[in-house]
């Protein structure tokens, strides 16, 4: 149709300029990508810089690192390729084994606690009416607080001869425990100072999840005849899953990385390398072992080849933690909610 347009003496006449630079299909895309690219070159621009910090800082160092485990290296002279070596000789190292299992165990002795603890404190925040801004703040202090500095005061309360806690054991009747030169001891010492690190940040976390938990749930809860203690095992807990396998995974990441904790707490009882984990090598993780080899042996080949073993261990622990939280995600989903007349 041909529009007109209506002269005051009545006559039509077609408009002679209807449909004059209209842009074609092609055009008319080329112009929204145009504009497009203008508008957002800003945003672009703003995140750069931490794509290019993770480049220089992140992507080359793991891929040089990959790069120098098939090499042997002093850190001086001319790197020699050695292929397979590194990690052949990895594979046979008793004392490498000796730090994963280290490893494992500091781990299972702090993060299960840890997150009990966590979701105990985050459901008292979220009860908390007064004060709950301090209290928040206060449980968080640890995880901002320097790991050498918190590891220094560790190491001064589980002193074997002056420390606090044998001070306390003493004092009711008990012998003092040599929490520093036993290997049980160390990795109990290093788990609770992990344990009290991490817990204020994992319990904040929890409280978020819990107060995503809409109260409509809990009031239906509550006419179904559920006290408190029921509610939480039954509503709060089951619709904290996601948080959980969120931190589960988080924990598992952070704990198979642990170093200041062990250095800083066994260096003082090492009598021959301050990075030997202590008695027993009890508090020898695998990045601790990596570091020895690194800077104290000046292997970097094959502390490069230790660095990708621990890489390989935090990707198969996280997907097993992964797998078992979405399992266990699934049969709460199955399971049947809280039935009338049940009270805590």
């Amino acid at each position: 149709m041909i529009p007109t347009v209506v002269r005051p003496g009545g006559r039509l006449r077609a408009s002679s300029r209807a449909g004059a630079g209209a842009p074609g299909p092609a055009r008319s895309r080329g112009a929204a990508g145009t504009r497009g690219i203008r508008r957002t070159w800003p945003y672009y621009v703003a995140i750069a810089p931490f794509f290019l910090l993770f480049l220089v800082f992140g992507l080359f160092p793991a891929l040089y690192s990959l790069v120098l485990s098939f090499q042997d290296w002093n850190g001086l002279g001319t790197a020699e390729w050695v292929g397979l070596a590194n990690f052949q000789a990895l594979a046979a190292d008793a004392t490498f084994w000796l730090s994963i299992r280290n490893t494992l165990i500091i781990f299972a002795l702090s993060t299960f606690p840890m997150m009990a603890i966590a979701v105990v404190v985050a459901a008292m925040l979220n009860s908390a009416k007064r004060l709950s801004t301090f209290y928040k703040i206060s449980y968080f202090v640890p995880n901002v607080t320097s790991v050498v500095a918190m590891a220094v005061l560790f190491g001064s309360i589980f002193g074997d001869s002056f420390g606090l806690v044998n001070a306390g054991l003493r004092a009711i009747g008990l012998d003092g425990v040599p929490w520093l030169s036993t290997p049980w001891a160390i990795q109990v010492t290093i788990a609770v100072l992990i344990t009290y690190q991490w817990t204020g940040y994992n319990a904040i976390i929890f409280l978020a999840g819990m107060q995503a938990i809409g109260t409509e749930v809990y009031e239906a809860a509550k006419l179904d005849g559920a006290g408190a203690i029921r509610t939480f095992w039954s509503v709060t807990l089951p619709l904290l899953r996601p948080t959980i396998l969120f931190v589960l995974v988080v924990s598992t990441i952070t704990g198979l990385q642990s170093f200041t904790e062990a250095q800083v707490l066994t260096a003082s009882s090492s009598t021959t390398n301050p990075n030997s984990g202590g008695a027993g090598q009890a508090g020898l993780t695998t990045v601790l072992y990596f570091y020895q080899q690194a800077f104290n042996y000046n292997r970097f080949g094959y502390g490069a080849a230790i660095a990708w073993g621990v890489f390989l261990l935090v990707v198969i622990f996280s997907i097993i933690s992964f797998r078992l939280g979405s399992e266990k995600k699934e049969k709460v989903a199955k399971a049947p909610g809280t039935r009338k007349g049940h009270r805590a």
